[in-house]
């Protein structure tokens, strides 16, 4: 999933060198003949979605919405004819290759039946662990693949009262659809504010002061912004290429260090357990005001400290009782996550809603697909003193990234290779960079309010993503005052996510009791 795509969108002359290499690098449409009859292909298939129809990296993306009513199915059934399916890659199937069985060249339009996509499974109102079934019940939908010959998308209604909801809903969609921030804002998008019904989610925004900056070509400030704005060509230049090497070499030889969260040949295919995490957003922002620095930075550093204590944890075990020392991490751990960037810029909520409403096709205009580059981003794996530094950190090396062009680059890159070498060497490059390092990690930014799903009003969001060589997932997911950690995890390699979450979770709070003694000293 992609923390640094509203950087990127707001780099205008690389959206308009993207623009013009896009169009270059534009799939030809095609058709193809079947036994019964010729088919059309309406669109054909990004190089990212033929990448995730491979059996290596066949991933779909899974979000558990908790509702505060009972859902009513009909309600969302309606709602899915009136707004979802007019979207038309939610009412579009595969056209398979007649030659090349299994082989998927593109979508073309269906007729979508709601009842084909809906499942309501039979439940025993007596259970005894609502919460625990809801994590089996993701992990064994994980293990089943989709019916490729629908529409790629499920909707999962369980009316189950759980710790923190009365009703869940579990949407599947496979990953060839969209990009992730792509498919949540679609979801979103048929959502509105409890409070206005009309009115679609609204997100933070940043507070920016716009500065004037007015130059006057006869004195030596002129030629000072111009050095200023070559050092920052420079370092953006230089951090691009060293960035890349890194790639190049993660591609090559660069593993990350074997250690108990990484996983080994076939995670893909293992059995996945899902987990979920309420973190109190105020405390993040707090520490966010009183640091200075992001929500990105904030909750980088506290899974950079979680991911510390639990190895240091895992590895004094290993050393047997009685041999536990404090720090029992070795040294010199490479710990590395992936992070997806969607280079194109997403369609607002608004746009996407008024599309999804109106009956008229030419007032629809969509902008689709897999537009996504990759980001390596490094952890530092040790204990600390103050629990402040694992911020600082994290804060460097995003402070980094941003002055970097490794997502555009890793993006066209991809693009060439698969026009030059094919489809099979972009997969096995993709798969290779994953299963070298340890795991994936997002966060993404959801509704400040309270919304509405069809009517039922939503108490959280947890979002995840399963089918790619890696034993670790870890997402952020704001809403409201909550931020939702979801994990999903190698059951074989982790069979105990939840003391993960409770590591992360025991970060923050030994951070915001660090920040709120500066608080205090200063005032």
């Amino acid at each position: 999933m992609e923390i640094l795509f509203k950087i990127l969108n707001r780099r205008k002359l690389v959206d308009m060198a993207m623009t013009t290499l896009l169009w270059w690098l534009r799939p030809i449409k095609t058709t193809t003949k079947t036994a019964a009859k010729e088919e059309e292909v309406e669109e054909p298939l990004s190089p990212a979605t033929r990448v995730f129809h491979t059996p290596q990296m066949n991933c779909c993306i899974v979000a558990v919405v908790g509702c505060k009513t009972v859902i009513d199915v009909e309600v969302i059934k309606e709602g899915i004819y009136q707004t979802f399916v007019k979207h038309p890659r939610i009412s579009s199937k595969l056209v398979f290759d007649p030659k090349k069985l299994g082989k998927p060249i593109g979508w073309i339009r269906t007729k979508v039946d709601a009842n084909n996509h809906i499942i309501i499974p039979n439940l025993n109102p007596q259970m005894d662990s609502p919460d625990e079934f809801i994590d089996e019940y993701v992990s064994n939908l994980a293990q089943t693949p989709m019916d490729l010959t629908k529409p790629l998308w499920e909707v999962h209604i369980l009316n189950t009262k759980t710790k923190d909801a009365n009703s869940i809903a579990i949407f599947r969609i496979h990953h060839s659809v969209g990009d992730g921030i792509s498919l949540m804002s679609l979801v979103l998008a048929c959502t509105r504010k409890t409070s206005d019904p009309n009115a679609v989610p609204t997100f933070p925004t940043e507070n920016k002061k716009k500065k004037k900056l007015l130059v006057d070509t006869s004195n030596s400030w002129f030629l000072w912004v111009c050095f200023l704005w070559m050092m920052l060509a420079f370092k953006m230049f230089w951090n691009t290429i060293i960035d890349l090497c890194m790639f190049l070499a993660t591609i090559v030889f660069l593993k990350d260090t074997k250690t108990p969260l990484k996983g080994s040949v076939g995670t893909e295919r293992a059995p996945k357990k899902f987990v979920y995490r309420t973190l109190s957003l105020d405390d993040i922002k707090l520490v966010k005001n009183v640091m200075n620095v992001t929500i990105n930075d904030v909750v980088l550093g506290i899974t950079q400290a979680g991911l510390s204590r639990y190895l240091n944890r895992k590895y004094g075990e290993s050393k047997g009782a009685g041999k536990v020392q404090q720090n029992n991490l070795p040294k010199h751990i490479r710990l590395r996550s992936t992070l997806l960037v969607n280079i194109r810029p997403t369609s607002k909520l608004e746009h996407l809603a008024e599309q999804m409403e109106t009956d008229d096709p030419k007032k629809r205009k969509w902008e689709w697909g897999n537009s996504i580059g990759y980001i390596l981003l490094p952890f530092h794996i040790a204990l600390r003193d103050d629990p402040m530094d694992y911020i600082r950190s994290a804060k460097a090396t995003i402070d980094k990234k941003k002055r970097s062009l490794e997502a555009i680059v890793t993006f066209m890159s991809a693009r060439i290779v698969l026009k030059t070498l094919g489809l099979g060497v972009v997969a096995g490059i993709t798969h290779r960079v994953l299963s070298h390092t340890t795991f994936s990690f997002s966060n993404v930014v959801g509704p400040k309010e309270e919304i509405s799903f069809y009517g039922h009003p939503m108490t959280f969001l947890a979002p995840s993503v399963y089918g790619h060589p890696q034993a670790l997932t870890v997402h952020f997911q704001s809403y409201m005052d909550k931020m939702t950690l979801v994990l999903a995890v190698d059951k074989n390699l982790i069979p105990e996510p939840q003391l993960l979450c409770d590591d992360i979770a025991e970060s923050l709070e030994l951070v915001k009791q660090a920040v709120q003694k500066i608080k205090v000293f200063k005032i």
